[in-house]
């Protein structure tokens, strides 16, 4: 597996490559805003669209017997047990915003957890990989040693997303206790943590799409991710990302039962 890995880690490139090359024209542009959204705001730009469709373009071609999971389109079922799991643009509020913190988001799936991830960041030319290690531009990773909250710099993209009133009193207590909290970021606040300018990362209402991609990056770099009581967060839902493993257990000691 560790030389098909490389293979696949190469691809996911010219996957992230491929969805950039569809972005770059509309960040920052004037285009079109649909709402997918039933309970709240939930933006689609044409920029999304066209990215995903460039990497079910090259995976179809390249790899015809794997699955594709994606936030756009209908999921395809692989003959085997691989699955490429695809964000074109996580963070499509930043992005029509004219914020640069978001990312296209690029795993695969092993059938048991995701083996490799890549985010991208084309405007402000990062990427960031894991599996078997954690880079940003080929630049080794490491997450922050932060066992204290009292210390801890937490992110959440917005308190909104709490999708129940004791999910969100819980997030609540944990922030209060917290040195820094600071709001946004989508994909872009759990590669801080994998870079060690982040100590957490506490959301819900994720899809496995928003967080595939992301457990190799925080995880390769020393850090934890999973749901708020400890399973994996390859399915999304609820889920704590942290730089320190001591403090990813306190957190889920505090958060379980909310899970």
């Amino acid at each position: 597996m560790t030389d098909r890995l490389g293979e696949f880690r190469a691809f996911a490139e010219r996957l992230a490559d491929a969805a950039a090359a569809a972005i770059r024209p509309y960040f920052r542009s004037a285009l079109a805003v649909e709402d997918k959204g039933a309970a709240c705001f939930d933006p689609v730009t044409e920029a999304d669209r066209a990215a995903e469709r460039a990497m079910r373009a090259l995976i179809r071609d390249r790899y015809p017997d794997h699955g594709i999971l994606g936030e756009e389109e209908d999921a395809v079922a692989g003959a085997g047990e691989f699955t490429w799991v695809l964000d074109p643009i996580d963070g499509t509020r930043a992005f029509i915003t004219g914020l640069p913190l978001w990312g296209t988001l690029i795993a695969l799936n092993d059938g048991s957890a995701p083996i490799l991830g890549v985010m991208n960041q084309p405007f402000t030319g990062e990427r960031y990989t894991g599996g078997g290690g954690a880079w940003r531009n080929g630049v080794p990773l490491r997450s922050r040693r932060c066992s204290s909250l009292a210390a801890a710099r937490i992110m959440c993209t917005s308190p909104a997303l709490f999708d129940t009133p004791a999910r969100l009193a819980a997030f609540q207590s944990v922030a209060a206790e917290a040195q820094l909290v600071r709001y946004g970021g989508d994909c872009y606040a759990y590669c801080m943590v994998a870079s060690g300018f982040v100590d957490a990362v506490i959301e819900s209402g994720l899809k496995p799409y928003d967080t595939q991609a992301l457990i190799p990056i925080v995880e390769g770099a020393g850090g934890r991710m999973t749901t708020w009581d400890g399973a994996s967060a390859q399915h999304g839902g609820t889920v704590v990302a942290c730089g320190d493993p001591a403090l990813h257990a306190e957190l889920v000691s505090r958060l379980g039962r909310f899970a």
